[in-house]
């Protein structure tokens, strides 16, 4: 397919990530308070979405915890900055196995596995506009550490992603998790226009060269709307390879924790970076409600107790 540069822009930023990342910057959000205010920040930058994963406010260790969730999000509506919000829906599949050799039983420290109701729980309670949902298993980083995501877990979760009325955002680090979405979307259980958002870079899915992203982005049917980004040394320079390539733009500490060699960024710095570099390639960069006219959503309430 012919490249054609992408000349209306929204970028998202990943506000905190699951990462290890906490320790080594503590420009890392960890509280609900630090999260919800931190990508408040970013979507005054620039963000018009903002993707949200939650961390144990004692710990910084990554959380599923409804009420965590809850509070960042009422803590974001609650505010006078209009922003989309993107609420993760990729925890509960995480499977550490005991070893090369005694592979089984799996590792109970790390190894975290629940149903698909419980979780998207926080996604019934607190209603995002867009949520996530990672299109296939892999070879997560190092080790003996396996995201899991099954077709049948995959399917029943965007069965009631639908039902729940949220759109979800596909998470795809290879091309074969494209293959499945289109699947999804051919048996009615996503509907179009579907929301991609390619991760390339991470071990050990898509390496993040320009003729990886080229082949993902071939694999993208053309009514679609994506997103892409890096992680590490090359996540600044994937907003212009992502606009080049007919997408949107993701930066946020999720991803990157530098602004410069050694200079430890804040979100907001990632996303007037971002900005810039939107603007310098001519492009327009388009807010919230331009994102939401784009995808078909409204912006609700959590619901009441």
């Amino acid at each position: 397919m012919p490249l054609a540069m992408r000349r209306k822009v929204f970028i998202t930023c990943a506000v905190t990530g699951s990462g290890d990342t906490t320790g080594k910057s503590d420009k890392v959000p960890i509280t609900p308070e630090q999260i919800a205010n931190s990508a408040l920040e970013a979507a005054r930058a620039g963000a018009a979405v903002v993707h949200c994963h939650v961390r144990d406010p004692e710990t910084g260790a990554p959380s599923r915890d409804p009420e965590l969730f809850r509070e960042v999000t009422e803590r974001i509506r609650d505010s006078e900055t209009d922003v989309v919000l993107n609420l993760t829906a990729g925890m509960g599949g995480d499977l550490i196995l005991g070893g090369v050799e005694t592979p089984l039983p799996p590792k109970a420290d790390g190894t975290d596995m629940a149903g698909a109701t419980e979780r998207l729980r926080h996604i019934a309670d607190c209603r995002p506009e867009i949520c996530t949902l990672d299109c296939g298993t892999m070879n997560f980083g190092h080790g003996d550490y396996i995201m899991t995501n099954s077709t049948a877990m995959l399917t029943e979760m965007a069965k009631q992603m639908k039902a729940i009325g949220v759109v979800p955002e596909i998470e795809a680090f290879d091309t074969g998790h494209l293959w499945f979405a289109k699947h999804l979307v051919e048996q009615g259980h996503i509907s179009t226009p579907a929301l991609v958002q390619l991760c390339m870079g991470i071990p050990w899915g898509a390496p993040d060269d320009l003729n990886t992203l080229m082949a993902m982005v071939n694999n993208i049917p053309d009514d679609w709307i994506y997103s892409a980004f890096s992680i590490g040394r090359n996540a600044m320079a994937y907003p212009a390879a992502a606009i080049l390539a007919g997408g949107n733009v993701r930066v946020g500490l999720e991803d990157n924790i530098y602004l410069s060699r050694g200079v430890f960024a804040t979100n907001a710095e990632l996303v007037e970076r971002a900005a810039n570099v939107v603007e310098n390639m001519g492009a327009e960069l388009i807010g919230p409600e331009d994102v939401r006219a784009l995808l078909g959503i409204t912006k609700r309430a959590p619901v009441q107790r």
